[in-house]
């Protein structure tokens, strides 16, 4: 298939290179293993992801600690502790499943593995006269259609929306409702703990501060400025995160192909059936749970094949 000029800059990994299919190494036998646990060992994603659980046992230890345990009112604290505690659980919670799931869905056999570019493969694929697959000259695989190729992650992913550093890992058609889901959760406990920090100001201006709390005033009042500005800044952070998402589910438009303006080629749907490609069919109170696993049915093995 003849390929345009403009197609050819906006992607100049897509290259029609199947004849060297011989030059990759087929890959190791439990390279596409589903058992085998994702995990990206990257510095800088690491320690994002050490520091994004820090600050949530930091919020956790001053809602907790400083602000309802000290409070007279039972019901008003048991409430909100269940309700942070339970935020809190689900935020993490999607943060694991974002950062262990291969953001490459695995249903079908061989999705995007590294060095799947053989003479093997590509003879399974039973192309006919005209059919064209690329292969990815990084990582040495064939590119499926609205594939793009992390140098984090060193392979190519499908519908790569971004690669975050604060879930190490990238975000793609496999793992974007559990990062959705981190974002959103994220921000309703940023949102719980400025709510609860503003009340507990209100309450201690009507008492003495000593009864409003088992730490001293001072070291009180700088826990919670310093809770204040995280919670802001993730709130902001997250939320506009959150909206971009949604927006990107909706639209069926990654990230990376609305930045590069790439052409539409694969069949428009409406945002509802988008929604329910990424968090499952059909809707349901799984689409909030990080532990439900959505149906996203299975890949076309010409998925490969243009």
């Amino acid at each position: 298939i003849m390929l345009t000029s403009s197609s050819r800059s906006r992607d100049i990994e897509r290259r029609a290179e199947y004849m060297q299919a011989d030059q990759c190494v087929p890959p190791s036998p439990d390279g596409g293993s589903m058992d085998k646990i994702w995990f990206i060992k990257d510095g800088c994603g690491v320690a994002c992801t050490i520091v994004t659980w820090i600050l949530v046992i930091y919020a956790e230890f001053v809602v907790v600690f400083v602000m309802l345990l000290p409070t007279k009112d039972v019901m008003y604290s048991v409430f909100n502790g269940i309700l942070f505690n339970a935020l809190a659980f689900l935020a993490l919670a999607s943060h694991s499943r974002a950062m262990l799931t291969d953001p490459v869905m695995v249903t079908y056999p061989g999705a995007v593995p590294k060095g799947n570019a053989t003479k093997e493969f590509i003879e399974s694929l039973q192309l006919k006269p005209g059919q064209v697959v690329y292969k990815c000259p990084k990582c040495c695989s064939i590119k499926p259609e609205r594939a793009h190729h992390c140098s984090v992650c060193k392979r190519c992913i499908r519908k790569m929306d971004h690669h975050c550093p604060w879930v190490n890992n990238c975000v793609g058609e496999n793992n974007q409702k559990y990062f959705v889901l981190f974002t959103m959760y994220i921000s309703l406990i940023s949102l719980h703990s400025l709510l609860l920090v503003g009340l507990h100001f209100l309450f201690c201006f009507e008492e003495e501060w000593a009864k409003c709390s088992s730490f001293s005033p001072p070291s009180t009042v700088i826990l919670l400025i310093l809770l204040c500005f995280e919670g802001l800044l993730f709130l902001i952070f997250t939320a506009v995160m959150f909206g971009t998402q949604v927006h990107s589910i909706c639209t069926d438009e990654t990230g990376i192909e609305q930045l590069k303006k790439e052409e539409r080629r694969w069949a428009k749907k409406t945002k509802w059936m988008n929604m329910k490609a990424v968090f499952g069919h059909p809707f349901s109170i799984a689409w909030l749970s990080p532990f439900a696993t959505p149906d996203q049915g299975k890949i076309d093995p010409y998925q490969y094949v243009v």
